[in-house]
């Protein structure tokens, strides 16, 4: 299928736009044929001679579009955008200019049907989400991938981009090692070394009120959850926020901190006040690191498994939560982080296992789908084990797997039970699962006997796989694959069913969240950091807030299989009491999100969401050039040209006269020739669509000064 019909959303958002943007010049003419039109209106610029925009379509066989259909293709893009003819030029009227579009698009569409290119055949890795997700439902364990995994590189905005995804010696080291550490986790294997993980918060996390998964009537808290690999002893280490004297925020009051695992308590410990006041002043560093050592510290014994740990402060002391702001660190210039506002939770250590002991329930025992008896013999055993890794392969693999491969994988298990037990037996068979490449990247054969370069289709089983990768960013079920080894997934019914019913289910939230996420550009969020003198409100409360928002919104159209015009113009939205606050919405209270209808235009679909206009503003101030930007390349498929060398800035306001708006800015450059081609066509999707910044409440943007 054509790359330009390949996302309907494009072409969907691009209508919308379009009529934002207006038709712009016409000329009245009587009808014409599209390839007149392409004559009359593109061949003057795009000529040999010009070659305007490095392209040229003068002596191009309009009667073999499908010839040259990779330049075909630029051209439809650009007349969907309305970028061309340029703004001001001479245009033909509505009706030409669609049926030119048409009459290209047919071409393409049925030169690609007849002659299909797929592209070529690339080995496909799993990345680092991909592999966690395959983890967590091949063994039931979820695992920080980024403690093990390097980063992937991305290639067109994704990360899951085949020809991206690369190899080399220390990764597949990586691979290894990770092969190693989660088999010996999921079995329970008491010889795991002693580990340390810590899980911290965002200086910038405003913790001066409830928190989503903190129990109710506590602030200045975290929570996370940790996977304990054994039963055994375990160390909890919390630490609080400094101030930057290195003085442990909240001395001056007496204060009681709580540290609960799975909701029950294990440490309650106090800090604070005048006994705590004379030392902190005297030597802030010694005596704070002396608190967190004796007062917040715990050694206790854990049961293997998956657990919740948290830390926070029983509500408490009122006066030191009212502040005049949002957010509770309470900046000045000469004391930019003040010693006696409330405490907060910077993170929690845990270390361990300390005497460790194999666990009755191992954290991956869905793997074991049989257990022999105590008494067992050898070859009970394992046939016990063959059923496990017979059950684990063919789930790792995607595919049915033969006696061959099974019996090689045995030799792996009886090596180990020769020496050990029967887990550890299990768990050396699960490594080399796990450290295969039939797990770790994608094969998809080629039918034997086949010319070089010709398509063919994929089969039930690798067609499983992909529907999985792409809507779940994980391995099929058993019910996909049970579908897909029957062959029946390749009917359309059959496949809608199941795309449906994955739809349904809570692990397409992977569809939100790593599509969307880099659709949108969402992931970018953690790293933007606006001015905090300029807006002094923002807080990663918000900055998730805005994450979450867009993500529930992109999922309400996908899961209400709601018109993909909805993205740009529905008039609701997910706000909870932070944001509500932030865009000035009556009565929203907690930390739980819902729906609410939006009112103010400039708010709705995708351009009004605060996440998206984070995303295309400096630190200091909306940006229209970043944001139209965005608009070509992530909405419309079609990204405008690398800016001219030596652009000049925007000007100043200057001294004692009057502040020019942003739009008045933005003149400056499209009265520059070199800039124009580009401003033309990005600016009216900023100013004519009415979107407005969000850093403020109510959108307004705040500055300083008088």
């Amino acid at each position: 299928m054509r790359s330009v019909r390949a996302g309907v959303s494009a072409l969907a958002v691009s209508s919308v736009l379009i009529a934002l943007i207006g038709p712009g010049t016409t000329t009245a003419a009587a009808p014409s044929s599209p390839e007149s039109t392409l004559r009359d209106y593109c061949v003057t610029c795009h000529s040999q001679r010009l070659r305007t925009g490095g392209l040229s379509i003068e002596g191009l066989d309009l009667a073999n579009v499908a010839h040259d259909a990779e330049t075909w293709e630029k051209v439809v893009r650009k007349l969907r955008l309305g970028t061309m003819p340029p703004l001001g030029a001479r245009r033909p009227d509505r009706a030409a200019y669609d049926n030119a579009i048409d009459w290209l698009e047919e071409k393409l569409d049925a030169a690609a049907d007849a002659h299909p290119n797929p592209g070529r055949p690339v080995l496909h890795r799993l990345n680092r989400a991909e592999y966690a997700n395959a983890i967590r439902d091949l063994l039931g364990l979820d695992v920080d991938v980024s403690l093990l995994l390097p980063p992937d590189d991305a290639a067109y905005g994704f990360d899951n981009v085949a020809d991206a995804l690369g190899s080399s010696p220390a990764l597949l080291q990586a691979y290894l090692a990770a092969a190693r550490k989660i088999s010996a986790v999921a079995v329970g294997d008491p010889r795991v070394g002693v580990g340390s993980d810590t899980y911290s918060v965002r200086q910038d996390l405003s913790q001066d009120q409830h928190l989503e998964g903190l129990p109710l009537g506590t602030f200045g808290g975290m929570t996370a959850r940790h996977t304990f690999p054994v039963d055994g002893e375990y160390d909890f280490q919390v630490r609080l926020y400094r101030t930057n004297l290195n003085a442990t925020r909240g001395v001056h009051e007496r204060h009681q901190v709580e540290l609960m695992l799975d909701g029950e308590r294990i440490l309650v410990a106090r800090f604070g006040g005048a006994d705590d006041l004379v030392p902190l002043q005297e030597n802030p560093t010694a005596a704070s690191d002396a608190i967190e050592a004796e007062r917040l510290r715990v050694r206790v014994f854990v049961k293997a498994g998956e657990r919740e740990v948290a830390a926070a402060f029983p509500e408490e002391a009122p006066a030191l939560l009212a502040t005049t702001r949002l957010k509770p660190f309470l900046r000045d210039f000469d004391n930019p982080y003040a010693a006696d506002g409330p405490p907060h939770v910077q993170s929690i250590t845990i270390q361990g296992p300390f005497g460790p002991k194999a666990p009755v329930n191992a954290p991956g025992a869905r793997a074991f789908v049989c257990r022999p008896a105590p008494n067992a013999t050898p070859a009970a055993e394992a046939a016990c084990a063959a059923r496990i890794v017979s059950a684990l392969a063919r789930r790792a693999y995607r595919r049915p797997v033969p006696g061959t491969e099974i019996a090689q994988l045995m030799s792996f298990y009886q090596q180990e039970r020769a020496r050990g037990s029967f887990d550890t037996g299990v768990e050396f068979a699960l490594r080399r699962i796990l450290a295969s490449p039939s797990f770790v990247f994608r094969p998809e054969r080629e039918p034997p006997g086949l010319a070089s370069g010709t398509p063919y289709r994929v089969t039930n089983v690798e067609l499983a796989s992909r529907l999985s990768f792409f809507l779940w960013s994980s391995i099929p079920d058993e019910e996909l694959l049970r579908v897909a080894e029957q062959g029946t997934l390749t009917r359309p019914a059959v496949l809608a069913a199941e795309t449906r019913r994955m739809l349904n289910g809570p692990k397409s939230d992977a569809l939100i969240s790593n599509f969307a996420g880099q659709w949108l550009q969402l992931r970018n969020l953690k790293g933007i950091v606006p001015d905090s003198d300029t807006f002094p409100d923002f807080d990663d409360n918000l900055r998730q807030a805005f994450r979450r928002e867009a993500e529930l919104f992109f999922a309400s159209i996908v899961r209400e299989d709601r018109n993909v015009l909805d993205l740009m113009t529905a008039d609701y939205t997910f706000v909870n009491e932070r944001l509500a606050k932030h865009y000035q919405l009556p009565n929203v209270f907690g930390s739980d999100f819902r729906r609410v209808t939006l009112a103010e235009e400039t708010r709705r679909g995708l351009l009004g969401k605060g996440a998206v206009l984070l995303v295309t503003s400096h630190a200091t101030t909306t940006s229209p050039v970043l944001r139209g930007k965005w608009v070509l390349e992530n909405l419309l498929g079609s990204p405008p040209p690398p800016p001219p060398p030596d652009v000049p800035a925007l000007r100043e306001d200057e001294p004692g006269g009057p502040r020019r708006t942003m739009r008045e800015q933005m003149e400056q450059h499209r009265n520059s020739p070199a800039c124009a081609s580009c401003h033309k066509a990005m600016d009216p999707l900023v100013s004519r669509s009415k979107i407005s910044t969000s850093l403020a409440p109510g959108g307004r943007r705040t500055r300083r000064g008088p």
